[in-house]
């Protein structure tokens, strides 16, 4: 059994700050993937339970597996068995839920497309650290929620050590996006038919047939057509339209530009 200083932090309170949620969320991913599955997820539910009730739970149990199979119906949205970070926010009581606030401001992926352009001005995919409090400052203002400095500076911060891995202050659109509800994150979507460099280039030029560096709406909706085909995906109509819609947010006047359809298409930025 672990000892009290390797006990999951926070699980007893009542409420969690925005640091709080974060220090659980590190101590139960604990290979870094941004999911909570397998062992970690037991682990998770077992720690939950204990803190919740206040006793031991044995996982062993049936009762503990029927109830933890009753836990997951519950939050795991898009029934992937495990839990991500938008699934967790709605697990644990957290403060002022930040990550709830995100969702008031972009309720669709379209808005959040359209809210992220105006902040990667170079089209990067990326915004800088500095760029983030404005992007946070904004967001709590549309969702009317009152915050000072001391908890704007807070909420920066979680949200850095929340994405920003490799310390270089930026931020990736594909990251930040999973603070979106799962049914919202069409980026998710893309994750089987992501491609290399090579068939990013490839693709895009056979599309962008007189070399001008754009795409338009017509030629973005064959392009997603051909994708999911040539990886064997179902095409949703529905789906289909809505994706192309909050790709199509990231264009300049109906132009969709090489590197704003990098971002969403691409496993590695071409450079």
């Amino acid at each position: 059994m672990a000892n009290k200083a390797q006990q999951p932090p926070h699980l007893h309170l009542a409420e969690v700050t925005a640091s709080q949620f974060l220090d659980i969320w590190k101590h139960f991913d604990s290979d870094g993937n941004g999911y909570i599955e397998g062992k970690e997820l037991e682990n998770f539910f077992k720690e939950l339970e204990m803190a919740r009730r206040g006793a031991g739970v044995d996982p062993s149990n049936p009762t503990f597996r029927e109830k933890m199979k009753e836990f997951m119906q519950k939050f795991d949205k898009n029934k992937d068995g495990r839990i991500e970070m938008s699934e967790l926010a709605q697990i644990l009581p957290t403060e002022e839920n930040f990550l709830l606030c995100f969702r008031q401001f972009v309720s669709s992926s379209a808005e959040f497309m359209a809210a992220w352009r105006r902040y990667d001005t170079d089209r990067s995919g990326y915004i800088e650290a500095n760029e983030l409090k404005g992007f946070l400052s904004d967001l709590l203002e549309k969702a009317n929620r009152h915050y000072d400095e001391q908890k704007l500076q807070e909420y920066t911060q979680t949200i850095l050590k929340m994405f920003d891995l490799n310390g270089d202050g930026k931020l990736g659109l594909s990251e930040m996006a999973r603070l979106l509800p799962v049914q919202e994150n069409f980026l998710l979507k893309f994750q089987g038919v992501k491609l290399t460099s090579e068939q990013f280039n490839a693709i895009f030029t056979y599309y962008d047939k007189d070399g001008n560096g754009y795409i338009d709406e017509q030629e973005l909706d064959a392009l997603l057509r051909d994708l999911y085909q040539t990886n064997k995906k179902e095409v949703d109509p529905t789906n289909l339209s809505g994706y192309k819609q909050s790709i199509m947010s990231l264009s300049d006047g109906g132009k969709l530009y090489r590197g704003e359809l990098e971002i969403v298409l691409c496993r590695e930025p071409i450079v």
